[in-house]
């Protein structure tokens, strides 16, 4: 693959990434949907996508997903969503993305990988960002959102765990999407007391679902293969960066400084444990590869 094409495709996909957080947000924060509904619009709408995807491309399409990563995918949606309610893009960005990398570097300890120096100190870095970032004060973000979002990118570091191996990344993925709709629409029968959908709010759903998802990953997908486990990593570092561009360009956020101050501390410090060599004669290292 061409190196132009190469940024190119990842630009666009991580883009895609940030837009899902700009595009919830906008949503959620002006009162156009609810949660539930948003969840189940963008599930739908990416499963049809990702379909479309599979059908159009040639080549094989091994795997189809199963109900516990399905499961998994739900719970990162619905909890992607009610988190939104409350917190700004760039900040519930940064909290999903350290909490994904967390869980997939936690799973590499847990399978016997052992940390150098400089990785310990990025760790601790990263995870003193998360509690700075929480900590009571007047620009704090809301705390039961900020909770929700970590257990959002704890789900999503299950779901990208569980995918590994399974087969056609993007058949595996169309297929998880499909089996999640009938969950997020059982969610949505139980909160109907609490729906809320004009046009906006459905056009917004559909985008996050069928672009920002459906397209964004296929977009990662043809371009994984030509990156190391490594630069896929940190590439993904920029997502909320793009999503706290977004946030002040569309959506009028501001940016604090203990946002900056935390967001400096989260990626600088899973970027040490990206960057710095892994000490020899140790466990074979767990590739870290998270997929927003």
């Amino acid at each position: 693959m061409a190196y132009a094409r190469i940024i190119v495709l990842t630009s666009l996909a991580m883009m895609a990434f940030a837009g899902n957080s700009l595009l919830c947000r906008a949503a959620l924060a002006q009162g156009h949907i609810d949660e539930a509904s948003f969840t189940a619009l963008r599930l739908a709408s990416g499963a049809l996508m990702l379909w479309f995807l599979v059908r159009l491309r040639r080549g094989p399409h091994t795997g189809g997903g199963n109900w516990l990563s399905a499961g998994a995918l739900f719970a990162y949606a619905a909890g992607f969503s009610f988190a939104y309610m409350s917190l700004p893009a760039a900040t519930g960005a940064l909290l999903l993305f350290g909490a994904v990398q967390v869980t997939m570097i936690g799973q590499g300890l847990w399978a016997g990988e052992r940390l150098g120096i400089g990785q310990l100190v990025g760790l601790a870095l990263a995870l003193g960002g998360v509690v700075g970032l929480l900590l009571p004060g007047l620009t704090a973000p809301p705390l039961y959102g900020s909770v929700l979002m970590l257990g959002a990118g704890v789900a999503w570091g299950i779901y990208s765990l569980r995918g590994r191996g399974a087969g056609d990344p993007l058949t595996v993925t169309a297929g998880n999407f499909l089996r999640a709709v009938p969950i997020a629409a059982i969610a949505s029968i139980v909160m109907w007391r609490h729906a809320a959908l004009d046009s906006a709010g459905f056009w917004y759903a559909v985008a996050s679902g069928a672009l920002a998802s459906g397209v964004g990953y296929a977009l990662w997908y043809a371009v994984l293969p030509a990156l190391k486990v490594t630069q896929a990593s940190i590439v993904q570092l920029s997502v909320p960066i793009i999503a706290a561009f977004g946030g002040i360009v569309f959506l009028g956020e501001a940016i604090t400084v203990r946002f900056f101050m935390a967001a400096i501390a989260i990626l600088g410090g899973i970027a040490l444990v990206l960057f710095m060599r892994k000490p020899a004669n140790r466990a074979r290292p767990v590739k870290f590869v998270a997929r927003k």
